[in-house]
């Protein structure tokens, strides 16, 4: 029978990674000199995570989907993605500006033969005071304004530019121009692609003393040059109720606010849930057993699991991520 599963973390070194992931998660990545990601859920191929709970621990994830099918992922989600698990889940620490770069949506994706698109939302686990990040243009751009912006380094100038704080939430479409600066640290949830256009790189000079590949041409038919607009997620929580963060086709993300215990039916769902906990500490009890979660913890929790209890130790925050199958 199965039960709620955890997975063995992925970190990765990244030339913009810091230290958050081990100071204030208490992640050991061991000897990289810093962590700019850790993949906390991932059936991208090569780096698929393994169970590390239980008896089906040592499986790969896609390797689960194949065998369980839809009591492990909801029926009419597996008719639609088949062995691939359909989401990907990271924290991401960054010490430097990420690339600015973009993602391709589903259908020019699959026009390239790269699978699906890959649209993902932020939620800041921390941030340090100045923290900032880049999330669309602040006024709509031309194509010609634009390539001689990227000629002349000037990029950021169109760019919508936003100071973050603990808790912010951020929706990142497909087709939005977007990096991460210096000092965050959050939680992405994302499609299952690892498709990245990179369109400008700060003229930062790697380990090899060589710039990183930039990806120009590619990304223009993927960018919106249109202006954004609130781009950062409005949402209200209260103690012991779930509020609504992201509500989209490709996955609905939930904030669970709780300091004493919250039933969930799982079954109703007919999908998975992944449990990220972002504050506090708690256990998941279920039919035949319990599962303790720390900051940081992911848990992915099969769709045929019908009830599950959340109990908090302490006040505690949980992102709550599902598929609507309703509209797949």
């Amino acid at each position: 029978m199965l039960y709620p599963l955890k997975f063995k973390p992925i970190f990765k070194d990244k030339i913009w990674g810091g230290q958050k992931i081990k100071s204030v998660l208490g992640m050991d990545y061991g000897e990289l000199p810093n962590c700019g990601e850790v993949w906390l859920l991932s059936g991208i191929e090569g780096y698929q995570s393994l169970v590390s709970n239980g008896f089906l621990a040592g499986n790969e994830l896609n390797e689960l989907v194949e065998i369980y099918m839809g009591e492990l992922v909801g029926e009419k989600i597996f008719e639609k993605y088949s062995n691939v698990f359909p989401l990907l889940i990271k924290i991401i620490n960054s010490n430097d500006w990420l690339s600015i770069q973009v993602h391709p949506d589903d259908e020019l994706a699959r026009k390239r033969k790269l699978g699906q698109g890959k649209s993902e939302m932020w939620y800041l686990l921390d941030a340090d005071p100045d923290a900032e990040l880049i999330s669309g243009f602040n006024q709509d751009v031309e194509l010609d304004t634009y390539k001689n912006h990227l000629d002349n380094n000037t990029i950021k100038d169109v760019l919508n530019t936003v100071e973050v704080k603990k808790g912010d939430v951020f929706y990142i479409p497909a087709g939005r121009v977007h990096a991460l600066g210096p000092g965050c640290l959050l939680a992405e949830i994302q499609q299952t692609s690892d498709i990245t256009y990179r369109i400008y790189d700060w003229d930062r000079i790697d380990a090899s003393g060589m710039k990183r590949e930039l990806h120009t041409e590619e990304a223009l038919d993927a960018i919106d040059f249109s202006k954004t607009k609130d781009c950062k997620t409005q949402y209200k929580y209260e103690l012991n109720n779930t509020a609504s963060l992201v509500d989209s086709t490709h996955f609905i993300t939930r904030l669970v606010y709780a300091d004493k215990a919250v039933l969930k039916n799982i079954n109703e769902l007919d999908s998975f849930v992944v449990y990220m906990l972002v504050e506090g500490e708690c256990i998941l009890k279920f039919e035949d057993g319990e599962l303790g979660m720390k900051m940081g913890e992911t848990v992915l929790v099969p769709a045929s699991i019908g009830n599950l209890l959340i109990e908090p130790k302490e006040k505690s925050k949980l992102l709550e991520v599902f598929i609507d199958t309703s509209i797949i």
